[in-house]
């Protein structure tokens, strides 16, 4: 019985919570929040005192962010409208609508408890991306950003991309509302893009919340194929037939050129053509070929009437420098092998080999070296009589050089430095005298191909350093 009487006390000690009694009209609608800005959700509520005059305190129990702050004093009767703003404390998980309550309380504890709904989105279903169609002769292009929601949005940055243009843009935009754009476009940026349906790419942020969204982007088709034809020369009679496709869809091209049995022997295709037909005399060749857009078709046909008559030129020059060999007074022929070296070194050995078809006086035979190599001091049996570092030069001096006579000149070249590929080596000259006039011959050029290194046998091994 008095653990009865003592609970009774505790009850009657609670303070008395009491109802309030308020008129309260929604005036907005759709309203939302999206996960990851930093933005309030406002409802636009029309609040009527029914009851006494009070200063009433907006409060949720869900872990929001509530405006008005502080309290807001009603008289009886009096109609206000209030800015209800909402924001989480950290980051939503909930997708979708969701139902939020709060509470709105006197100084006197009295309280009324309501609820709004309101629809949770991620950043990416915020907006709607799109464009108007292209045709393949474009000037511009209108594109757009359509925000769907009841929400208002500043320091939007959005980078829109395609095929066609990249376009970036900071703006803001309203409730509902449908920012447009004009951008100009340049046909080469696109030049070979075929027609159908492409990607706009938008990346949007606002803040530091990042999405992208995805539009889509209608080129028209068009068929346009642009033929060009040139027709030149003589003796080299030359044919070129251009095609481009100016168009954005692949277009096929068939072409055909005509030559007879003899013309033909003569003719050369570029590219080659894909089928030959044969009626009688005449030949058919030709192309058939797909041109994407952008790309271009080249024919040329190349009918060469010059080659019997150089063939002819060939020969008379043939027997014109065997002439002039069989009269030659001193032959120079120069040559060049690998020497392999103890210290690594790449190393050559050049020879000249001299021969005096004549009776020949006062000799003087010249050879130059070639840039990053030296002289080794071992020479053949014909010690030159200067060798110039200087001015890259070897020179070796004859008083004369009886009929027949032949003189080797040898000597060796190296270098630090590796060669690869084909190393070349420049003439001999040498300057005589033969009855009585100056004359001058000159050897051959000698190159060596590093790949001659691994070709042991044909190569003369001696070690040097």
């Amino acid at each position: 019985m008095k653990k009865i009487f003592v609970l009774l006390l505790s009850l009657l000690s609670l303070p008395c919570i009491m109802a309030t009694n308020f008129q309260i009209e929604k005036q907005s609608s759709d309203e939302v929040m999206v996960i990851g800005l930093e933005q309030s959700t406002v409802f636009n509520l029309k609040i009527k005192n029914l009851e006494k005059s009070d200063n009433f305190e907006f409060y949720n129990l869900l872990g929001f962010n509530m405006f008005p702050k502080g309290r807001v004093y009603f008289k009886i009767g009096e109609t206000k409208e209030i800015e209800l703003k909402i924001s989480p404390i950290g980051r939503l998980k909930n997708y979708g609508y969701y139902t939020f309550t709060y509470f709105i309380r006197g100084e006197n504890s009295s309280e009324i408890q309501e609820q709004l709904t309101f629809k949770i989105i991620e950043l990416e279903e915020l907006f709607r991306v799109g464009t108007s169609e292209i045709n393949p002769e474009p000037e511009s292009i209108r594109i757009y950003i359509e925000n769907k929601e009841n929400i208002n949005l500043t320091d939007v940055h959005a980078e829109f991309s395609s095929p066609f243009f990249k376009f970036e843009k900071t703006f803001d935009i309203g409730p509902n509302e449908n920012k447009e754009f004009v951008i100009d476009l340049n046909k080469d940026d696109f030049r070979g893009v075929t027609a159908g349906f492409y990607t706009l790419r938008t990346d949007v942020k606002i803040g530091e919340e990042t999405a992208r969204i995805e539009g889509a982007i209608k080129f028209n088709e068009k068929d346009n194929i642009i033929t060009t034809k040139k027709d030149y020369g003589f003796i080299i009679h030359t044919q070129v037939l251009e095609r481009v496709n100016e168009g954005n869809v692949i277009a096929t091209s068939e072409t055909v050129f005509k030559k007879n049995v003899i013309s033909r022997l003569f003719t050369t295709f570029s590219p080659e053509p894909d089928f030959v037909e044969r009626e009688g005399l005449v030949i058919d060749y030709i192309w058939n070929r797909q041109i994407k857009p952008g790309e271009t078709l080249e024919i040329v046909v190349k009918t060469n009437w010059l080659f019997p008559l150089l063939a002819i030129l060939l020969m008379i020059t043939t027997v014109i420098l065997a002439k002039q060999h069989t009269g030659t007074n001193l032959i120079l022929r120069k040559k060049v092998s690998f020497v392999r070296s103890k210290g690594g070194e790449f190393a050559l050995k050049v020879t000249i080999f001299a021969k005096a078809k004549r009776y020949l006086e006062r000799v003087n035979i010249i050879d130059r070296l070639p840039m990053l190599v030296k002289v080794h001091e071992r020479f053949g049996t014909e010690q030159p009589t200067r060798v110039s570092e200087k001015t890259r030069r070897i020179e070796w001096n004859f008083e004369k050089l009886e009929q027949g006579e032949v003189r080797v000149l040898s000597y060796i070249i190296y270098s630090k430095i590796g060669i690869l590929g084909k190393f070349a080596l420049p003439s001999a000259t040498a300057i005589f005298e033969r009855d009585g006039k100056i004359k001058e011959a000159i050897s051959n050029r000698a190159f060596f191909m590093a790949e001659q290194r691994a070709e042991k046998k044909k190569d003369e091994d001696e070690d040097l350093f």
